[in-house]
């Protein structure tokens, strides 16, 4: 075919064909986002009610406390209340987060306590003899469990050092 014969497409039919295929395209979009629109809430609606059925409930302490740092704090300072040994809630965390990061089962076999065959323990990093002289009744006499071993800790803590609050190392 000769060249005068050919079609030549111009610059304005170039943007007339990608401007239909643009609209062409949002189209589609807005259709597949609309019919997306109107099943996800039907989507949704059933995973969330799969998950609160599936979702484990919260684990709490004898005491009614939550199983977690904040309960255990909590639970040792009513404890703490009834036997007039002084401490807070921000002195008792702050040592615990240094000591142990918050992991009831920390034990320190490194320091000079280990050395000596007695590590630290629990999440205030307790020696077994201090926790059973500093023991406090109505806890447990297991040295990882997590209200005996803050509430141990803070009455040797009120003994040496007039409360918890008032350490601000290793003790």
């Amino acid at each position: 075919m000769p060249a005068a014969a050919q079609h030549r497409r111009t610059r304005n039919t170039r943007l007339a064909r990608r401007t239909r295929n643009t609209r062409l395209a949002r189209a589609l979009a807005a259709a597949c986002t609309g019919a997306a629109v109107l099943a996800l809430p039907l989507i949704g609606a059933t995973a969330a009610s799969a998950a609160t059925t599936a979702a484990p409930a919260v684990g709490t302490t004898p005491a009614g406390y939550p199983d977690n740092l904040d309960g255990w704090i909590r639970e040792s300072l009513a404890i703490m209340a009834e036997k007039k040994i002084p401490g807070t809630y921000n002195g008792i965390y702050r040592n615990i987060i240094r000591e142990s990061s918050g992991n009831p089962a920390a034990i320190n076999l490194w320091d000079s306590n280990a050395a000596k065959g007695i590590p630290s323990k629990g999440l205030l990093q307790v020696i077994d003899p201090t926790f059973t002289t500093y023991h406090v009744a109505g806890t447990s006499f297991d040295i990882y469990d997590p209200v005996a071993n803050i509430t141990a800790a803070c009455n040797y803590a009120a003994h040496r050092y007039g409360s918890i609050d008032n350490v601000f190392s290793a003790y």
